[in-house]
């Protein structure tokens, strides 16, 4: 029982040692003079994007999607005598 135990421990080091060498190389550091997007006509297109759901609602950036985040507290209280 031993013996297959430590077989599968080496086997297991050695595939996360294998994985570990196959992992994404880092992505490139930002450079000098990089152009960022201005803000301006764009901004405010996707600012009234989701105005066709109602009131509150936001466009989360990188998604497309508009969500609306909300809540409600609710306190109920009794007396029994």
């Amino acid at each position: 029982m031993r013996a297959p135990f430590l077989i599968l421990i080496t086997l297991l080091i050695a595939s996360a040692a294998k994985a570990e060498a196959l992992r994404l190389p880092a992505s490139e550091p930002p450079r000098a003079g990089k152009a960022l997007p201005l803000k301006g006509a764009s901004t405010t297109a996707k600012a009234n994007a989701c105005a066709s759901y109602g009131a509150g609602f936001h466009l989360v950036e990188a998604t497309g999607t508009c969500v609306k985040i909300g809540g409600a507290i609710s306190v109920d209280a009794a007396v029994r005598r």
